[in-house]
């Protein structure tokens, strides 16, 4: 019995999981945490993109390439640049030192940045990061919320290389219809039907 309870242990110790603490008051420890982690969760799937929607955040609507999201008060609007990714652009990005916040992100290849100005009683943000772009106008208390979030979302994009080169190329939103017109006049040797009914 004791050799149970002594190997629990030792396999316990051994295999204990670490927790990481977000300081939520420090907009620089949210945004190094989030993106620091191998995210491979999601739960929105676009055309030639999938992304996380953390909890308390709502997916509102789509138009091609940009989300409408809101939570507590607060609308998110993302925008996933597909074209960047698939050329892979880079970001020119210099800190503003008159903003309320501004800082460049590099964390591995992936570059971007972090950008809040004040706007009157309001703050925008301007978060981009894996070629996406996410903006939010939110009053000064809901800042480290946003930008929490916006962290989740943005680090979870995963692009489908396949789909997108397919989307980019000219043939993909040529129109195949054929024009048909149901009230023009049809030639009297063309209708079967009749000739059937006077045999």
């Amino acid at each position: 019995m004791k050799k149970i309870i002594l190997l629990g242990l030792i396999t316990l110790i051994l295999t204990g999981c670490t927790i990481v603490r977000i300081d939520t008051t420090s907009i620089d420890n949210i945004v190094s945490v989030v993106l620091s982690k191998e995210n491979t969760l999601y739960n929105r799937v676009g055309r030639g993109y999938k992304y996380y929607v953390p909890r308390g955040v709502t997916y509102i609507d789509s138009s091609g390439t940009n989300d409408k999201l809101y939570s507590n008060g607060v609308y998110y609007y993302l925008y996933l640049d597909e074209i960047s990714y698939y050329y892979k652009k880079s970001i020119n990005f210099k800190p503003d030192n008159n903003k309320y916040y501004s800082k460049k992100i590099e964390n591995g290849d992936n570059i971007g940045y972090l950008e809040i100005t004040k706007l009157d009683d309001l703050y925008l943000i301007e978060f981009v990061y894996n070629y996406a772009r996410i903006e939010a106008l939110v009053p000064k208390t809901d800042i480290n919320d946003t930008v929490l979030n916006s962290s989740y979302i943005l680090s979870t994009i995963k692009y489908n290389s396949n789909i997108i080169k397919l989307s980019l190329e000219d043939d993909f939103l040529k129109n195949k219809e054929e024009e048909y017109d149901v009230f023009s006049k049809k030639n009297q040797n063309d209708n079967n039907f009749l000739q059937y009914k006077e045999k």
